[in-house]
């Protein structure tokens, strides 16, 4: 448990990010959760780092929720890691064959050797001591990302007209009343890719910085990660989701049609209609673990907007049952609504059949444990995962599939949601 905590203050917030990243990089596993000096409401993430690896626990699905459970009750301290979307096999009846060429284990969760907090004017570092040692290596640390030439060719797993085929049989699905709404992914990939995973996630936040970024290097696998979701968030006895569903394009050159793609957004039925089915599946796995009556939508149809594009975003809390520990909440909402569908477990038997690769990380969440019992977790979306001894690099983007969407308009979203990281590595 790190004991030893110290403040320090900056006069320079995003220099100092870059040497805090900078320095991170020596260590083989680390995880920078960045909120890119957002300020909403609820949060975002804390800016925080954790470098170094103490201890870790590292699982496929089967038995990892329980093996987790007893890893978290011996370790109290700081906890960060991730949870990987096929962890869906242990909380359902389910399975997964589809390629991954990634290879992020299912669950993963390290006590970091060193915490460092990030505030605008100031840093607090948690360690065992030293503290002022680790300041100063960081202040000496060079503040500016190395660039190299990126040897990166994107290809995409599934043609458009395979796209097209597929959302018809989807909709078909749902003529026939298997499920209501589905999120159908695609993947695009680069074999043989050559990266620095610390310059592309400078490129990437800084062209569409997002309140839920990360970087996370568990040894030779990266996440790059310019997420706009919350997963979900602890915070003393409540617990807050927010799900995003509803998506149109930002014009930065004419202002006018800006706000006529934000008014579009808000105002349109089937947009909202899919943020009303998402909403409705996040209040019944939160009533699962959360007090009766307690449960709530604090926001409904919030429009929030982001660099590329415009998000239509709800908030729904909680107050969760005294009994209740980390574990139960997770196994009761994951994986998230807004990345599988209704009901359920039929999307998720679609999802699979449908789908040509296995999401592992994608769809899943990072995030941290606080020692106090607090936690915090994005959704792993708008992000590139990258394996470094593989040189394979993934990034997959999707949307919400109704009896009443348009295939071509649905592949138009993919790509709208893809352009930033084609635009980093192109």
């Amino acid at each position: 448990m790190n004991q030893y905590t110290e403040t320090f203050l900056i006069n320079n917030f995003t220099e100092f990010r870059i040497q805090m990243l900078n320095w991170a990089n020596q260590f083989n596993i680390f995880c920078l959760l960045d909120n890119q000096q957002y300020n909403f409401t609820i949060p975002a993430f804390e800016c925080l780092l954790a470098a170094g690896c103490k201890k870790n626990i590292e699982l496929p699905y089967g038995n990892a929720f329980e093996k987790f459970r007893q890893f978290y009750k011996e370790e109290k301290g700081w906890l960060f890691g991730h949870l990987a979307y096929d962890l869906k096999n242990e909380t359902e009846k389910l399975h997964s064959e589809n390629f991954d060429g990634i290879g992020f284990a299912d669950l993963h969760f390290f006590v970091p050797e060193i915490v460092i907090e990030l505030k605008e004017k100031q840093v607090i570092v948690y360690c065992d001591g030293n503290a002022d040692k680790i300041f100063a290596e960081i202040k000496a640390t060079s503040a500016v990302i190395t660039e190299t030439e990126q040897k990166v060719v994107i290809e995409n797993r599934i043609s458009k007209s395979d796209y097209i085929n597929t959302i018809e049989k989807l909709r078909q699905h749902i003529l026939l009343g298997d499920c209501y709404e589905i999120n159908f992914c695609q993947e695009f990939y680069a074999a043989d890719a050559v990266i620095e995973p610390l310059a592309v996630y400078h490129k990437l936040t800084t062209l569409s910085p997002n309140p839920f970024a990360a970087l996370y290097k568990l040894n030779d696998r990266y996440c790059i990660c310019a997420s706009p979701e919350r997963y979900l968030k602890k915070e003393g006895n409540r617990i807050f989701s927010q799900p995003i569903k509803g998506t149109s394009r930002r014009d930065l050159v004419n202002a006018d049609q800006d706000l006529l793609n934000r008014n579009f957004l808000s105002e349109n039925e089937k947009e909202k209609s899919e943020n009303v089915m998402v909403v409705d599946l996040v209040r019944n796995d939160l009533s699962r673990v959360c007090k009766k009556g307690t449960v709530k939508v604090e926001e409904l149809f919030g429009i929030y907007s982001f660099p590329q594009v415009h998000q239509m975003i709800s908030t729904v809390s909680g107050a969760i049952k005294d009994e209740l520990d980390f574990i139960d909440i997770i196994k009761a909402t994951f994986p998230m609504g807004s990345m599988t569908g209704a009901p359920k477990k039929r999307v998720m038997e679609l999802i699979e059949r449908y789908e040509q690769t296995k999401r592992g990380l994608f769809s899943g969440a990072i995030g941290y444990i606080k020692p106090d019992g607090d936690f915090d977790f994005n959704v792993v979306i708008r992000s590139m995962l990258y394996n470094t001894s593989a040189k394979y690099l993934s990034f997959e983007t999707g949307s919400a599939i109704t009896f009443y969407s348009d295939a071509e308009k649905e592949y138009e979203e993919c790509m709208m949601k893809a352009a930033a990281m084609m635009q980093v590595l192109q």
